[in-house]
């Protein structure tokens, strides 16, 4: 790709807030409380190492998929798919990550990496060292420890161990209100879940706790008809509320219309280790179809600059090379979008930006 041909490079691309700007600002502030200055130098690389496709020492953050699992069966999840079980499937670990080998990792990267996400693909709660992990990573440095959850055993105790441990940031999974969300997260209910959030916000707000910050997010068909009951239902009880439009998670599309000269930012952001220590290709490679490195085996440094991650990166520098590599072809980032949509919460207006050829029926 040519050096002054303009590059189309995506940053957290299919993620929207339903919030006005003050909330949005309040949420980074509670974050980045207490690491202020390091925490706006890690949100400023976030964009400019893509940008200028700068390849740090360490990546930013790193993704360590404690389970690969899930106890639910939502009908839009890669779970449910006969390709991941394929897979990603794994006699040996059960589908949950060695806990010497999370903690081997963070050995490694702490003090050099700003964050780890301890959650990928499956329910990362179903491990029983999780808060161990938690805790380790904290005590060894690492300024951001969060997770993506359906809130199964966020009881307030299990909230309060993870809490005391230090996590930084717990998003939930909250797609629907009732028998919407009842029916996709089966056997969860609505109701119960709220009553979580209730029992955690007033917890914290007894105790002045900033952290860890609640975030919750949803699929948008599942919210758009109650959009603003849903924002004022969690609104008083969570710090931050977004929505993403359906994703092609099961990897059903064939007409895909695609942005031109895409450059993948995620090779300079973050790494992305599944439950059984296979790195893959991204957060978004759900299938793990491309293996940069095995953790077990190799260091994280020496995976972030070996020969196959720089491959991808050289790939993708050529104009439209993600197309060479499949689950690049089928992944949301380079795929094109339009705002089609508009949704009014307390008076203020959203545009919601759909993916082209992309059904926004749950299960499609």
């Amino acid at each position: 790709m040519e050096e002054n041909q303009e590059k189309y490079i995506p940053i957290n691309k299919g993620h929207f807030e339903l919030e006005p700007p003050e909330r949005i600002a309040a949420f980074a502030k509670k974050l980045g409380s207490g690491w202020e200055t390091e925490y706006a130098d890690y949100r400023r690389m976030w964009r400019e190492l893509p940008e200028k496709q700068i390849v740090r020492d360490y990546p930013l953050l790193v993704d360590l998929e404690m389970a690969s699992v899930c106890n639910l069966k939502c009908p839009m999840c890669p779970t449910t798919t006969s390709e991941f079980i394929h897979q990603r499937s794994s006699k040996a670990n059960k589908g949950l990550m060695d806990a010497d080998l999370a903690k081997r990792i963070i050995d490694e990267i702490a003090g050099k990496v700003y964050a780890l996400r301890l959650s990928w693909v499956g329910e990362p709660t179903l491990h029983k060292k999780l808060v161990d992990v938690v805790r380790y990573a904290k005590e060894k440095g690492i300024q951001e420890v969060s997770f993506l959850t359906n809130g199964w055993k966020l009881e307030l105790e299990y909230f309060i161990q993870l809490q005391t441990a230090g996590v930084d940031w717990i998003t939930i999974s909250i797609d629907g209100m009732d028998e919407i969300y009842d029916r996709i997260r089966a056997p969860l209910k609505f109701r119960d879940t709220v009553k979580k959030l209730q029992r955690i916000a007033a917890y914290k707000e007894e105790h002045g706790l900033q952290k860890p910050v609640i975030k919750i997010q949803g699929v948008w068909p599942a919210v758009r008809d109650r959009a603003e009951e849903f924002y004022n239902i969690f609104a008083p009880i969570t710090d931050l509320i977004a929505y993403n439009p359906l994703i092609d998670y099961l990897h059903n599309d064939t007409n895909i219309v695609y942005e031109d000269s895409f450059v993948c930012p995620q090779q300079y952001e973050r790494i992305t280790i599944s439950a059984n220590g296979t790195v893959a290709l991204c957060s978004n490679d759900d299938n793990v179809e491309v293996v940069l490195g095995d953790a077990h085996q190799e260091s994280i440094h020496s995976i972030w600059h070996g020969d196959a991650m720089q491959a991808i990166r050289e790939q993708q520098k050529k104009k439209n090379g993600f197309m060479e590599i499949n689950p690049c072809k089928k992944c949301y980032y380079p795929r094109k979008t339009e705002s089609n949509e508009s949704a009014t919460i307390n008076g203020r207006v959203f545009v919601i930006e759909n993916y082209l050829n992309r059904s926004q029926t749950i299960g499609e």
